[in-house]
């Protein structure tokens, strides 16, 4: 019975590297987080900025295990991120000073504002523009 939880772990990491080799990312700028949702696995891929230090939310999915989550989270990465429309926000941390520039993926305007609040106080943030880029 261990091997096969050991060939999970495995697997696991696997799609983990080949996710973070294929978006280009240094290990520590990327976050996979796991939750139990509904009976399944929710997997949330979290993106760290260098820059300013600030994490957002890449992408999420449900998978019936990790293995499945992180399948169709490597399937976002390669196939289905292109469907999603480009936007460009910018915003400032509170107490900064500085105006900052961020990119997301969503299906929507409400979507790439969720991915930049993620995880925080809406208050942290004050968001000047979301601006949808133009398909190249």
């Amino acid at each position: 019975m261990m091997d096969t939880a050991n060939d999970v772990h495995v697997e696991a990491a696997r799609i983990q590297k080949e996710i973070k080799s294929y978006l280009g990312l240094r290990s520590n700028a990327l976050i996979f987080e796991y939750a139990n949702a509904e009976g399944k696995i929710k997997l949330d891929l979290i993106t760290i900025n260098p820059r300013h230090n600030q994490s957002f939310l890449y992408h999420s999915v449900k998978g019936f295990d990790k293995v499945d989550a992180l399948n169709k989270m490597m399937d976002y990465v390669q196939n289905d991120r292109e469907k999603e429309s480009s936007y460009t926000i910018q915003w400032i941390a509170k107490g900064d000073k500085e105006l900052h520039t961020s990119y997301f993926r969503a299906s929507n305007a409400y979507d790439a504002l969720d991915k930049l609040y993620y995880g925080r106080d809406m208050n942290t943030i004050t968001v000047f523009s979301v601006v949808l880029n133009p398909v190249a």
